[in-house]
């Protein structure tokens, strides 16, 4: 028998299986380096792809705006951070930074997250010059395009009146976006909600190139460029963290080719051939993207990729902040079932598109196909229930359900970070 360990909030449930139990993890620990994390950010920022250095490009700029991940997502920003300040005020000492923390469609950032995040010393320094981008307040975003797809391109005012525009970021694999970073700082981190949900519509998340690890032909990755095109974002810093969440490898430059050569890089240690299995256990990969319901379908489409016909996805996310969003409950919780729920996504044309509709339709055509048993707090019960899943208070609990369901001899494949891998052939 071996010990796998499972991710979930700030700690993991271990859970004894035979030793030939097949574990999908990505190798991202094999990029262990010799150097700290502010090291390997400092030698992508001196050598940027297809792009000056961000110290030439602040020369004669009075202002730049940085824009910096929020509370959901494991940047290590006081690796990048830092060094980019460092790079702007070389080339222009007097320049004027922002922070513009990339919300997206997720709730604000708080001060004591943004001081985890930011460190002491970073957040005492800008604590006056941080701003939480608001997606849902018109009056603090203004028009600068149409999308290839036809909605409105609709960004952040304080994005689109500064005279340097960069982002930091961090490239994993995205359930529908392909990976995360580059280009999606702008969208959906800074994009009006009219924006995200013309990106983010029904026919998009439907097409089967909006997959996790997929770029070419994906419908979302080709607005969300053109979006970070009309907004001119200038330079980026994104980072491949490991699976203790520390820095292994950075890309800066140019936000399309420095962000694909990321991509290209961090796939060759994340894609695992599927193992089909009658159980299948993932994870949102602990805190701080197992913080609500609403990021459990990127775990779970990790699951999905290699559960058998008729099998069962354990899905262990605390929801320590429940759902996430009221609307991503309702659009399912509403329903009478699950079919009702999923059938209503097909439907909804691309200008109707209901806020936080894309994570529920992609939760609803797994639920609507497996059986899943969520493992999240206690207090949380009711909202797991609510979304047509079965709640299970722990993992050994969730596990005995599983055998229940699909037999004591069922087979079993374990992923203990469902964000870290893609599954494919």
């Amino acid at each position: 028998m071996k010990t796998v360990k499972f991710f979930y909030g700030h700690t993991t449930y271990d859970l004894e299986v035979p030793d030939d139990t097949p574990v999908l993890t990505s190798n991202v620990d094999q990029l262990a380096s010799d150097k700290n994390g502010l090291e390997i950010v400092r030698a992508a920022m001196m050598n940027p792809i297809d792009s000056p250095r961000l110290s030439e490009l602040a020369k004669g700029k009075p202002d730049c705006v940085i824009i910096i991940s929020d509370h959901t997502r494991p940047v290590p920003s006081q690796d990048i951070l830092p060094v980019m300040i460092e790079e702007l005020r070389t080339g222009n000492p007097d320049i004027k930074i922002t922070l513009l923390v990339s919300t997206g469609f997720h709730r604000p950032t708080t001060i004591d997250e943004l001081r985890s995040k930011l460190g002491d010393a970073l957040y005492e320094e800008f604590k006056d010059d941080i701003i939480v981008h608001d997606a849902h307040d018109p009056s603090k975003n203004a028009k600068v395009g149409v999308l290839p797809s036809g909605p409105d391109c609709i960004i952040d005012k304080v994005a689109l009146d500064t005279s340097l525009l960069v982002a930091e970021g961090f490239i994993e694999a995205h359930f529908f976006a392909g990976f995360s970073g580059g280009r999606k700082s702008i969208l959906p981190g800074v994009a009006d909600a009219v924006t995200v949900m013309g990106n983010h519509c029904s026919k998009f998340i439907d097409s089967p190139y909006a997959r996790t690890g997929i770029l070419d032909k994906n419908p979302i990755h080709e607005d969300m460029l053109a979006a970070a095109r009309m907004a001119k974002l200038a330079f980026i810093c994104n980072v491949v963290i490991d699976e203790d969440k520390k820095t292994v490898a950075a890309f800066a430059g140019n936000f399309e080719t420095a962000h694909r050569k990321g991509c290209d890089f961090i796939s060759d240690y994340v894609v695992v051939k599927p193992q089909p299995a009658d159980i299948v256990i993932t994870t949102n990969g602990g805190y701080p993207l197992d913080q609500n319901a609403y990021q459990s379908p990127k775990g779970m489409t990790a699951g999905e990729a290699t559960v058998k016909d008729g099998g069962v996805i354990i899905m262990l996310a605390s929801c320590m902040d429940g759902t996430g969003g009221d609307f991503f409950y309702h659009i399912i919780a509403d329903e009478p079932t699950i079919e009702d729920a999923y059938q209503k996504f097909l439907a909804t044309e691309q200008n109707d598109t209901a806020p936080d509709q894309w994570c529920s339709q992609i939760l609803a055509r797994i639920v609507r196909k497996y059986k899943v048993i969520f493992v999240a707090d206690p207090d949380q019960q009711e909202m797991i229930e609510g979304l047509k899943m079965t709640y299970a208070p722990d993992l050994d609990t969730a596990y005995k359900m599983a055998r229940e369901i699909k037999g004591e001899d069922a087979s079993l494949t374990c992923i203990p970070n469902g964000i870290s891998v893609v599954v494919r052939e």
